[in-house]
């Protein structure tokens, strides 16, 4: 049996366009998935997510062609083990903020001797079931690691942290990071804004594609132009309230609503 591919790495550098899954749920995943977005994020930080609900998602996402990324809600080495053995291949890491933080996430995704992961075998859907030959070898050719600069002290270092080896590409948090620097709910803030600009020119200087939350299509476009290569441009959730009020104000005869959310 072959190795999975991953498809959201094999197409890093290229412009991809993403959706937030936040409903928890496999059911609402593969219906966005089966809309065509390029990848998607099984968010298990502020999502209610738990292993299994992760594991229901990527079961999900398997017959789409979105490529499915899982946040994780830290970089706990016990529970990037426990992702990686249901088989997810691209985890994205919250609040790094230093390249030694960012090379002990690498080591938590790789055996030993160049981490520490444990053996799960025959018991991981990783390995389907000890039906890929030579995993141990080469599991971290299919692995994807994205750390997420979303404070001042991350920003500040994010040169160190996109050089680090073995870190794949970084995303930026533009409501951690607005809050952060002082401007909560105000990620246009022009402080926040340049602090953006300067983390994805330190990503690209790296070598590393960069990534960004903005479903405001005026956002995407500027953080496009400034070199994001992965942009997520919708949340389900937001999608789904916003969908369910424009109905509503329809059949009211009010305005539609029709706003993106500034506060992501």
């Amino acid at each position: 049996m072959m190795m999975p591919k991953n498809r959201f790495k094999a197409r890093l550098g290229e412009l991809q366009y993403g959706a937030w899954a936040g409903m928890a749920h496999p059911y609402a995943a593969e219906i966005v998935a089966s809309t065509g977005y390029d990848w998607m994020l099984i968010d298990g930080e502020h999502a209610p997510n738990t292993v299994p609900t992760i594991l229901a998602q990527l079961q999900a996402l398997a017959a789409c062609d979105s490529a499915p990324v899982v946040r994780a809600v830290s970089d706990d080495k016990a529970l990037i083990k426990q992702l990686l053995d249901i088989g997810a291949q691209t985890l994205m890491i919250p609040m790094v903020e230093s390249a030694a933080q960012a090379e002990e996430i690498v080591r938590a995704m790789r055996y030993p001797p160049h981490g520490v992961r444990g053996v799960g075998g025959g018991l991981a859907r990783a390995t389907r079931w000890d039906g890929v030959p030579d995993y141990l070898r080469t599991a971290h050719e299919s692995l994807c690691l994205i750390v997420q600069i979303e404070s001042r002290a991350g920003a500040g270092q994010a040169a160190g942290i996109a050089a680090t080896q073995g870190v794949d590409a970084v995303f930026i948090g533009p409501a951690d990071l607005s809050i952060n620097l002082g401007h909560p709910g105000n990620p246009g803030h022009p402080e926040v804004q340049a602090c953006i600009r300067g983390v994805i020119e330190a990503a690209n200087a790296a070598g590393k594609a960069c990534g960004i939350l903005a479903p405001d299509p005026e956002d995407a476009r500027r953080y496009r132009d400034w070199g994001c290569r992965f942009i997520a441009v919708g949340i389900d959730i937001s999608l789904l309230c916003r969908a369910a009020r424009d109905n509503l104000a329809v059949h009211r005869g009010e305005p539609a609503d029709g706003a993106s959310p500034r506060t992501y």
